[in-house]
């Protein structure tokens, strides 16, 4: 798990950049997702054969090549997505928008998660994975089809921006740029802490804890809940407040949870981390990402965001790869207090160095 995560990371780091160089030299930048998103729904359902036609050491490669391709499909398409919302919703409203997107979202994640959970249980075998593949692709297509009705227009800005960008002005384009580098240094710190365990969590719970994907389903649908609750409250709030105060105090407080996994022992203990842990990733999630759309410059969204997401793929990556190392080393126990000692220290770093951004409400 910690190998598929490192590479899948590795990959998705590699394609985020030619994403970006490729996003603003296109007129409609929407073409771009909608192809690689179509392209990473179809590796989707040749997961679907793998087990039919491979076994052994084979089927696992292979299943994780294919993993690492659907992943590596959606970044290369992330910076066109993250420049189209930066055209498409007004920066004042933002935190009810996606309070609301992410409420929705929720939801339907919901109620995937639990009958996935209870279809896996009903079939023998791989049968119910292949059917959650299957359903998975259709309605991913689905997704797909309703983003291709979205009219992203085309601005001025995206004009005048369409030569793209050359390769050697990354370095250059970051001077004067103080407060996204501090935030870019931050995220990596945070997302390679986040990763240390990341990958362990459900291997826990099923080889340890030894509980069914019902019961795991369930309490992944504890912290969903709880998550698009918090986000549909939050988002009215982070318009008017400090979105930076308010991923402080998330920040301050994500540690204590896998801090406290180091005492479960039965599923309730693991439901009551989960309802905390979509409070308090609930927001963060939500103002962070506000964070972000306010520190770069409005006319380069797709290259600033490549570049921050690139950063952080890196550190999951070797978060995912020390997380291994250690796990081999000193059990689950040992990754919870890497993670745990990194976390703060991002937290540290961000308190330092991180500041509110301007916002310019200027429309594009």
């Amino acid at each position: 798990m910690g190998l598929a995560s490192s590479l899948s990371s590795i990959a998705s780091a590699l394609v985020l950049i030619p994403g970006a160089f490729l996003a603003e030299r296109v007129l409609h930048k929407k073409r771009v997702p909608l192809a690689f998103g179509a392209a990473g729904r179809f590796a989707i359902f040749l997961l679907v054969f793998v087990p039919i036609l491979f076994d052994g050491p084979a089927a696992v490669w292979i299943a994780i090549a294919l993993s690492v391709t659907r992943d590596a499909c959606t970044y290369f398409g992330y910076p066109a997505w993250m420049d189209i919302t930066n055209d498409v919703v007004p920066i004042e409203g933002r935190g009810r928008y996606f309070g609301s997107r992410n409420f929705i979202m929720g939801i339907a994640g919901m109620a995937v998660t639990l009958l996935t959970g209870k279809l896996i249980t009903l079939f023998v075998h791989t049968t119910g994975y292949q059917i959650a593949l299957a359903s998975a692709f259709v309605l991913g297509m689905a997704s797909t089809f309703c983003f291709s009705r979205i009219d992203e227009g085309v601005s001025r800005r995206s004009i005048l921006t369409r030569r793209g960008f050359p390769l050697r002005e990354l370095a250059g384009m970051l001077k004067g740029q103080n407060n996204f580098i501090a935030l870019a240094v931050t995220a990596a710190l945070w997302n390679f802490a986040v990763n240390i365990s990341g990958p362990f969590f459900n291997v826990q719970m099923v080889n340890v804890l030894h509980f069914s994907t019902a019961v795991i389903g369930v309490l992944n649908v504890i912290s969903a809940f709880t998550s698009l609750i918090t986000q549909k409250r939050i988002g009215g709030l982070a318009d008017r407040f400090s979105n930076r105060k308010l991923q402080l105090i998330s920040m301050a407080l994500i540690p204590i949870l896998p801090a406290a996994w180091i005492f479960v022992t039965a599923s309730w203990q693991v439901a009551l981390i989960n309802l905390a842990n979509g409070v308090f990733w609930g927001i963060y999630n939500l103002v962070s990402f506000n964070l972000l759309l306010a520190a770069v410059p409005r006319d380069q969204v797709a290259r600033f965001t490549a570049v921050y997401q690139v950063v952080i793929l890196v550190a999951m990556a070797l978060g995912a790869a020390l997380g291994s190392a250690i796990v081999a080393w000193w059990g689950f126990t040992g990754v919870l207090i890497a993670t745990v000692a990194v976390r703060y220290l991002s937290v540290v770093v961000f308190a330092r160095f991180v500041r509110e951004p301007k916002l310019d409400v200027q429309s594009n």
